[in-house]
């Protein structure tokens, strides 16, 4: 008796991600339902924000979906440009990352939800590239060092985000 071979689809709706996995015939057969699936399914993530996982075309009981979301909302959305200092710099540009200084840790997940990937190793060495070239600002905080970009507005918007933690020198 033939073993079938693990078949699995993946499918992004927004910040929310579903996999189909099973026998060929069984993604396949789901496949055929997939405009009903995907209204389903984006009803259970607008209404619970939950992780639906489907195998073999039976969903497995939901999970609170792991937080994909900073403290200061959901990750921007941007174009992978295959270089990774213009994946920062379009991060940075966004108003997700105007609005706060962000941390490597932040900068790692927002290129992750992104499917943009990159050792950590070198997203420091090219914010640490970026820096030098004045293209992006850094200063200490008491969770890290924190991004911005370099701008006319920085040094105000830098002086704003001291005063608010009450930190101003």
């Amino acid at each position: 008796m033939p073993t079938a071979v693990p078949f699995s689809l993946r499918v992004r709706l927004g910040q929310c991600e579903v996999e189909i996995s099973g026998s060929r015939e069984d993604v396949l057969k789901t496949i055929e339902d997939l405009p009903n699936l995907v209204v389903v399914v984006s009803e259970a993530f607008a209404q619970a924000s939950v992780s639906v996982s489907v195998s073999n075309g039976q969903p497995s009981q939901a999970l609170p979906a792991a937080p994909s979301a900073s403290a200061s909302g959901v990750y921007p959305s941007i174009q992978g440009s295959g270089n990774c200092s213009d994946a920062v710099l379009r991060l940075l540009e966004t108003d997700w990352g105007r609005s706060t200084p962000r941390t490597l840790p932040e900068l790692v997940e927002a290129m992750r939800v992104n499917a943009i990937h990159y050792p950590v190793t070198t997203l420091s060495g090219v914010l640490n590239w970026l820096v030098r070239k004045s293209r992006v600002k850094r200063w200490k905080t008491d969770k890290g060092y924190v991004y911005v970009l370099a701008g006319p507005n920085m040094a105000r918007d830098h002086m704003k985000v001291q005063a608010e933690a009450g930190g101003g020198q």
